[in-house]
């Protein structure tokens, strides 16, 4: 049964639950606004919510979604998001400080999270998702009659009436994450993207995702692009796909589906996209951006997204499912994800990976920790860091890591400014460099690289960097190498020369005046390794200690309490660093360029993990045998020890960077960088953009 006929099945089971059920949110708000309490106030805003969104439903069942004019689809648009904009964000019940202050210490956090929650029924009738629709519905009602109820409520009973709709209903949520990964025929963005009129911009506002300026001037801006480079676009973006499996071996024949991962308002690229690996065999799966706190709301957009309408709405719900998350919710959502793999377990063994679009442009963030939001407690963060090991395994039975690929590739979004066609121009030049001549450069300093023991790296100036990297130990240098010569094939753009450093041996401080990890900035960051560990880390982002400490733990460390360098890499894209200084958006771009532009240590696994055992050559026919490292090497005696299920790169940028030195077993030394510029014989080209 395909997806359309799986929801015409849904909504027939729940259309009359859901017509009892909108009977009563209609009548929510009856009473004259003199006499509400503030709770009242709350649940009627609700209310008058779900009832929005219930026209979209109804339109969308009607088919009439299609017929609106582009007037009516941006006041839509506004009706739905605009009460998480910032300029309206202080007296928003999305706000949980402002939820707090309103509503009580005892329910303020809980209603702020049943509100971010209830913006999931957007996406849920913009795709005719009834059951779901219907589901949320209830759980809301369910919610109101606690505090209607004469007798009182408690927040024991608002937290458990939480706690077993997601319990309850895992099932649902887990079979519906795995099937629009693995599914072809869960095709609602597909459809859009391969269907639509792209010069008829309404076409933007049928995902039911929030439009603003970087959606509209995108897509007009890609309408201005002539065919043929739309083609190369996707021909750099595909190409990186195929050549990735090529490159390690992998037979991409034997795969079926590829997931893809993109901005909206670049469609025209998509689509071209898309007829490209149909010709290799490969039909699309997307996936809608995560909507609840069940799939991760608030985190990396993925899937089909639009950008952020109000970075702090999704850093203050990023925790809400601590609300319910214990030891017996996270058993029963890996029950239900391996049920729901098996179920797709033939679909999920032809699944070949991500094709990810990236963009790069909007206003740096630095967030506003408020307490009033909710927060996982130490034996929740544990939970955290279990599931994700536990879920990966899951991931990795069903969709082998071994088997599959995946490619990454960013662009610049008009919010970068007025020279937005400049840098867009550039980032397409960046994306194609040629990489021959760093290929070729890169191997001239692999050759070095291979005769050490260890790395020696530090700051210039104010950077405070010293830090050594061992090095695996080659048994035979004339068919072995430590590092990968990374061109552009997954990685897009060119430009790196990578390892998995020996964790013993490897020893001191890592520091950067200004980063910025998965879309938050770090100022001042510093982590001190001890062999291979981390073992302390700092940031001067807040005030206290205790904040800056708890900033890094939670989103560098992602809950664990120490992480070890599972990569060393070179970055070699002296260009992109170029690109960045001449336009002033160093802080704007991406990790997947910005990783290129300088060294950088990943903390989390490898760069291999669960490929360990496929090997893997460079250019020169040499195999990469750093594959593992005295944490990945345990997957023989305990997978659960194996992985971290994280990996997040930290780049030292060349103009804090001194020295690269390699040091050899004998005593000797021999530089890869000196005094921030390349030195071995054949790479000074790479030093050209630096300039003075």
């Amino acid at each position: 049964m395909g997806q359309k006929e799986i929801l015409a099945k849904e909504k027939e089971e729940v259309k009359e639950r859901l017509s009892l059920v909108m009977e009563r949110i209609a009548q929510i708000g009856g009473v004259p606004e003199e006499k509400e309490t503030e709770r009242g106030k709350y649940f009627a805003k609700m209310a008058e919510f779900i009832l929005a969104t219930f026209e979209v439903l109804q339109k969308e069942e009607a088919g009439r979604l299609n017929e609106r004019s582009l007037e009516e689809c941006k006041c839509m648009n506004a009706r739905l998001y605009s009460d998480i904009a910032p300029k309206n964000y202080q007296t928003s019940y999305g706000n949980p400080a402002y939820a707090v202050k309103v509503l009580g210490e005892e329910y303020g956090a809980m209603l702020s999270m049943l509100y971010a929650e209830l913006r999931a029924l957007i996406a849920y009738a913009f795709e005719g998702r009834w059951l779901n629709y219907t589901i949320l519905c209830e759980l809301f009602i369910q919610i109101y009659a606690c505090f209607e109820d004469e007798e009182g409520t408690s927040p024991k009973e608002v937290r458990d009436i939480i706690y077993w709709f997601f319990h309850d209903y895992s099932e649902i949520f887990s079979e519906q994450s795995v099937q629009e990964l693995v599914d072809p025929e869960s095709n609602f963005f597909t459809e859009i993207v391969m269907e639509s009129d792209l010069t008829d911009f309404t076409y933007l506002y049928r995902y039911g995702e929030p439009i603003g300026e970087n959606e509209l001037k995108l897509a007009e801006y890609f309408g201005t692009l002539s065919e043929e480079e739309i083609q190369k676009m996707a021909d750099t973006y595909t190409e990186g796909y195929r050549i990735g499996f090529l490159t390690t071996g992998k037979d991409i024949s034997l795969k079926s589906t590829v997931s893809i991962d993109f901005p909206i308002g670049m469609e025209r690229m998509v689509r071209a996209a898309i007829q490209n690996f149909e010709k290799m065999r490969l039909k699309p799966t997307i996936y809608r951006d995560a909507v609840s706190s069940f799939k991760g709301r608030g985190g990396r957009k993925r899937g089909c997204y639009s950008t952020s309408i109000n970075k702090q709405f999704d850093y203050d719900h990023k925790s809400d499912k601590a609300l319910y998350l214990d030891k017996a919710f996270v058993e029963r959502r890996l029950e239900t994800l391996r049920t729901a793999y098996e179920h797709f377990k033939e679909l999920a063994k032809r699944h070949g990976g991500p094709a990810v679009i990236e963009v790069f442009g909007e206003e740096p963030f630095t967030p506003v920790n408020q307490p009033e939001a909710l927060h996982y407690d130490e034996k929740q963060n544990q939970l955290n860091v279990y599931y994700a090991s536990m879920s990966g395994q899951i991931t990795n039975q069903y969709i082998p890591g071994e088997e599959r690929s995946f490619t990454i590739i960013a662009y610049p979004l008009p919010s970068i400014g007025a020279q937005f066609p400049q840098i867009f121009e550039k980032t397409v030049e960046l994306n194609t460099l040629d990489y021959q001549l760093y290929q070729d450069m890169q191997q001239k300093m692999i050759d070095v690289l291979d005769t050490g023991k260890e790395v020696h790296i530090t700051g210039a100036g104010a950077n405070e960097t010293d830090l050594t990297v061992a090095l695996y130990p080659l048994q035979n240098p004339a068919k072995e190498t430590a590092f990968e010569n990374c061109v552009a094939d997954v990685n897009i753009p060119v430009g790196e020369v990578f390892t998995s450093p020996v964790l013993k041996g490897t020893n001191g401080v890592l520091h950067v005046s200004q980063v910025y990890l998965n879309e938050l900035k770090y100022i001042d960051l510093k982590i001190t390794f001890q062999d291979g560990w981390i073992t302390d880390y700092t940031c001067k982002n807040f005030e206290s200690e205790e904040e800056n400490r708890k900033y890094i733990y939670e989103n560098v460390l992602m809950f664990h309490d120490t992480l070890p360098m599972g990569e060393f890499a070179i970055g070699t894209n002296t260009t992109a660093y170029r690109m960045a200084r001449d336009f002033n958006m160093a802080d704007k771009l991406p990790i997947l360029i910005a990783e290129k532009t300088g060294p950088h240590f990943a903390v989390g696994d490898t760069c291999y993990s669960h490929e360990e055992e496929t090997a893997t050559y460079n250019p020169d026919g040499k195999e990469i045998v750093a594959r593992d490292n005295e944490v990945s090497i345990l997957r023989k005696e305990d997978m659960s020890k194996a992985y971290l299920n994280c990996h997040t790169d930290i780049t030292i940028p060349y103009d804090e960077l001194d020295a690269i030195t390699v040091i050899r077993e004998d005593g000797t030394a021999a530089d890869i960088i000196r005094g921030g510029k390349f030195v071995v014989p054949g790479t000074e080209p790479l030093n050209e953009p630096l300039g003075a």
